[in-house]
């Protein structure tokens, strides 16, 4: 099959799923992958005679994206899962721009998990200079809160996830309520008086 006419349409079967592109869509955007050395004409590709499909030999789950992709270069919004089910396609196919925009896309996402914080340290310091020491359901994760004087606040609903406590005062504070303090690091806290019945703690 010759690749001279670029605009000409190629009707694919992958794992059973149709699709029709054209073969300047396969090429333009990712000249060094499979697909472009597919349909360059320099391979014997295995067609069906009566329909004109050519077949592909790999799951058509994601093959829409990887079009979409060769057509727009924008990287779809998918879920982790769906992501790795995607990024092994575009192993196979040799998309290495595509799996540089999954790779960048999911780096975002991890940055953005690992900083919903929803105040500083800074603001912390300056609620409790001022008085107002209270972060009931407040989001606080990942935050520095070693060697404050934590205590009497209440942290009662807020998310401690990753906090670092080390060595702070929390005497009397209250942590009422669903806190979650997965990875926490409360080595040399002081606790006394703390309501923290029934909180699985971790990093003691």
């Amino acid at each position: 099959m010759g690749g001279s006419d670029l605009s000409s349409l190629i009707r694919l079967s992958t794992g059973g799923k149709k699709f029709c592109t054209t073969i300047d869509t396969l090429i333009r955007r990712e000249p060094d992958s499979m697909l472009a050395a597919m349909f360059s004409g320099r391979h014997t590709l295995c067609q069906d005679s009566e329909k004109g499909y050519i077949f592909v030999d790999r799951d058509g789950k994601h093959f829409r994206q990887i079009l979409n992709w060769l057509r727009d270069g924008v990287v779809p919004t998918l879920t982790d899962a769906e992501y790795s089910e995607l990024m092994r396609e575009a192993e196979y196919y040799q998309l290495l721009g595509l799996l540089e925009g999954i790779s960048s896309v999911l780096n975002k996402r991890k940055e953005g998990e690992e900083s919903h914080a929803e105040l500083t340290r800074t603001d912390i310091i300056k609620c409790i200079q001022s008085e107002r020491v209270r972060f009931r359901g407040v989001n606080l994760s990942g935050l520095d809160l070693s060697k404050l004087d934590l205590s009497f606040v209440d942290f009662s609903f807020a998310c401690l996830k990753n906090v670092f406590f080390s060595r702070a005062n929390l005497q009397c504070a209250k942590f009422r309520g669903r806190c979650e303090f997965t990875g926490a690091n409360l080595r040399g806290a002081l606790l006394a008086g703390a309501n923290l019945q029934g909180k699985y703690l971790q990093s003691l």
